[in-house]
């Protein structure tokens, strides 16, 4: 799995979830659950994490839907 995306905004994680389950690709949030340590203050984001064979599919879909902003300018590859 590779990170897709980085986002403190929501609704476009929601957004982001649907595209992906529309298509059939596997994918999970990270950190959905921080909020617990920053009070749900929103002040660590988010993080859309897919199959790394379909990493490059996932960000065209993502450019296709206007979410090209959100993307990094490169994949964000795992530290090993």
């Amino acid at each position: 799995m590779e990170e897709l995306l980085r986002t403190n905004n929501a609704v476009t994680v929601s957004f982001a979830e649907s595209l992906l389950t529309e298509q059939g690709i596997i994918h999970f949030v990270a950190d959905q659950h921080m909020s617990i340590v920053d009070g749900s203050l929103g002040i660590l984001p988010r993080r859309i994490m897919v199959e790394s064979d379909r990493l490059h599919e996932s960000r065209r879909l993502m450019r296709d839907a206007g979410l090209g902003d959100e993307l990094p300018e490169k994949p964000v590859r795992p530290v090993a």
